[in-house]
């Protein structure tokens, strides 16, 4: 039944047993660029979203969009994506990467380290890596797939730390259907990454649930993947009035994880905590800049309709919650939640230095509500 989210110490998810791994200079996975990989330095060196970029690239959240390039375009590029990788596919390895969009494994989402259905990065050439990489940029901007090469490199030190178990290419691309012909969906799967793109129409295209976790959330080198967003919510539940934080505050403690992981999206019930619409413009823009951190991911074209998407909803009549102190090195939660939107960060385990992080469309997780209106003009034809 829905709750708050307040969970027992021991019922959050921890990481379990991973694969193999070969480790590159210097314990940071390396290897050399083909045809198709954008370059991206990460970590050394390299800076992660920062809470000012994050500000600036969600400042149109309440402002009217930009004209916007046809979606139909946007979803021309995906399928040719797409398409190029599999033309570079064996049969053995397409018969592995492409799944029925029917088969119940298209919402079997998760963040942990498993085995997963589909075709994993260890398991491709270099081309067909190159190829795999390129349809993750016809989704993901250049901060995506920064953050996406930032995941795989925390996952290289977790393996200099516990073994070769960790492995960073165990992450598997997977296709659902067949690309350009509706619905059609991928998703790119690893431990702490989940991105879902789900084509359910010419001019529809759905980019939840979205999944980033960073463990350590801070690195030895001081490399923060969402850095720029846990600072956001600090600002913001500190720089509150003493009524307002209040009213934001639902717990002393951590919730100990994200609530609505795989199928418990609907388990935080009706939102709760202080009102966008109560706060002055400055919380309210560090609010909305925390769902920018979540947007500025997306190629810039699917962010701005995403951005339409969360302005339709009702940007302001989001809630946001806190729970834990709010003195630095103390595990934390915070969550925005409304009508439609709902993005959740939790840095509890490993003395707060492990970050789960969320976002999720509970109207279009999976591009539910385009295919239901897919299916329902089928049956009436």
């Amino acid at each position: 039944m829905p709750h708050d989210g307040v969970l027992e110490p021991d019922t959050h998810v921890h990481d379990g047993p991973g694969h193999r791994h070969n480790a590159g200079r210097s314990g940071v996975y390396e290897r050399p660029l083909v045809d198709g990989e954008r370059h991206v330095h990460v970590g050394n060196g390299v800076s992660a979203p920062t809470r000012r970029r994050i500000l600036a690239a969600s400042a149109g959240l309440l402002a009217p969009t930009l004209p916007l390039a046809a979606e139909a375009q946007v979803v021309e590029r995906m399928a040719r994506a797409a398409v190029d990788w599999l033309a570079v596919l064996d049969a053995p390895r397409r018969q592995k990467a492409v799944i029925a969009f029917d088969d119940g494994e298209r919402l079997n989402w998760h963040y942990v380290p498993r085995t997963r259905r589909g075709l994993a990065l260890r398991d491709m050439t270099d081309s067909q890596r190159g190829r795999a990489l390129a349809l993750l940029a016809s989704g993901l901007g250049d901060a995506g797939v920064a953050r996406v090469h930032g995941v795989r490199r925390l996952e290289e030190i977790l393996r200099q730390r516990e073994g070769g178990w960790r492995d960073p290419d165990n992450y598997a691309l997977s296709l659902f259907g067949a690309p350009g012909s509706y619905p059609w969906a991928w998703r790119f799967e690893g431990h702490h990454l989940s991105l879902n793109f789900a084509v359910a129409a010419p001019d529809r295209i759905a980019v939840t649930p979205a999944f980033w976790g960073a463990n350590p959330a801070r690195a030895p080198d001081g490399f923060r993947l969402m850095g720029g967003v846990e600072d956001l919510g600090r600002a913001l539940i500190r720089g509150l009035p003493e009524a307002q934080r209040r009213a934001a505050v639902i717990g002393e403690r951590s919730l100990g994880d994200i609530v609505a992981g795989p199928g418990r999206e609907r388990d935080l019930g009706a939102p709760r905590g202080l009102a966008l619409a109560e706060m002055d413009d400055g919380a309210r823009n560090r609010a909305l800049a925390i769902i920018g951190g979540f947007l500025e991911a997306l190629a810039p074209d699917i962010a701005t309709v995403q951005r339409r998407r969360v302005q339709e909803a009702g940007a302001t009549s989001l809630r946001f919650a806190w729970a834990g102190p709010l003195d630095d090195g103390r595990a934390y939660y915070f969550r925005l939640h409304g009508a439609a939107t709902l993005v959740e960060l939790d840095n509890t385990q490993n003395d707060a230095n492990h970050v789960h992080s969320v976002w999720r469309d509970l109207t279009a997780d999976f591009g539910h509500d385009a295919l239901a209106n897919h299916y329902r003009q089928r049956r009436h034809r």
